[in-house]
């Protein structure tokens, strides 16, 4: 199997379908459409739509089916982007190697961008599987439960609570990391079970995979803003360490962030082992990405 090859592939297809899920950008009002392309424009890894278009694969998934759903959680996870960015929040003005979208447009309108792209990631899983009602039904829900107020925005409220938190605990950082980070990831791989027709057992399988790669995912970005340079990762680089944020990096030290990183990835790739269909691709993903904080 050729790794860059198959990511290639996925990516191209991502970038196919955001071009065809999304209105176009003269649709009015255009600066609204505008902006919403933009931020999704910027690229980026794409990795949850990736991993969703992976993991259909392997329960036969081999036409643009999961395609619908690969675009709405990569819509839901850049309007997290949008939000974050924001100056009441990280107000950062690097996003993915471009201006954040305040700053390319203004901050009403990035609020807005975001607003329009969270609620068109469930009008397009609604209006997609019209066909196919359950999954429609299944997909809102994993999406709506990850993108909610226990899981991503709480993670998010959890991670302004720690700012400058001096006795922050390694189980107040888990939770942020698990629901700021790694739901999103989970509902990314059990959405391409659920266009697959996965069991229930093979989903339990693609959620532990996604909880464990999230998790080594965030410690892997602690881990880079402490040691990369902004060019490198396409977003201000040190901020952590600025605003002396709870991260892995502050509380368990890089070597230890890297060694943790590095368990949860292998632990993230024997959860595939129960799965159906050749798993290469998505354990050289999750290699790839365990690699990044080296």
């Amino acid at each position: 199997m050729d790794f860059p090859a198959d990511l290639n592939r996925l990516m191209t297809r991502v970038e196919r379908g955001i071009d065809l899920h999304l209105p176009p950008a003269d649709t009015r009002p255009a600066r609204l459409h505008t902006a919403m392309r933009y931020s999704l424009a910027a690229g980026g890894k794409r990795l949850r739509p990736v991993l969703t278009l992976a993991a259909a694969e392997l329960f036969g998934v081999t036409d643009d089916a999961a395609l619908p759903a690969a675009v709405a959680i990569e819509c839901l996870h850049t309007y997290s982007l949008i939000h974050d960015d924001l100056p009441c929040m990280d107000n950062d003005d690097l996003r993915r190697g471009r201006p954040t979208a305040h700053r390319a447009f203004d901050e009403a309108t990035a609020l807005l961008a975001g607003d329009a792209l969270l609620t068109h990631a469930f009008a397009l899983l609604a209006n997609a599987y019209a066909d196919r009602p359950t999954v429609a039904q299944m997909l809102v829900a994993e999406f709506g439960d990850a993108a909610g107020s226990r899981r991503l925005i709480g993670g998010q409220m959890e991670d302004l609570l720690a700012e400058k938190k001096a006795d922050a605990t390694a189980e107040e950082l888990d939770f942020i990391h698990l629901n700021k980070t790694a739901a999103m990831i989970e509902a990314a791989l059990v959405a391409g079970g659920l266009v697959g027709g996965a069991s229930e057992a093979h989903l339990s399988d693609l959620r532990r995979a996604g909880r464990h790669l999230g998790l080594a995912f965030q410690i892997m970005d602690d881990v880079l803003d402490a040691t990369a340079e902004s060019a490198v990762l396409g977003k201000t680089a040190g901020k952590d360490a600025k605003a002396d944020k709870t991260t892995y990096v502050k509380l368990h030290g890089i070597e230890n962030s890297r060694r943790i990183g590095r368990e949860l990835s292998t632990a993230a790739r024997d959860a595939l082992h129960s799965l159906p269909g050749d798993h290469q691709f998505l354990e050289q993903l999750m290699d790839y990405l365990a690699a990044r904080g080296k």
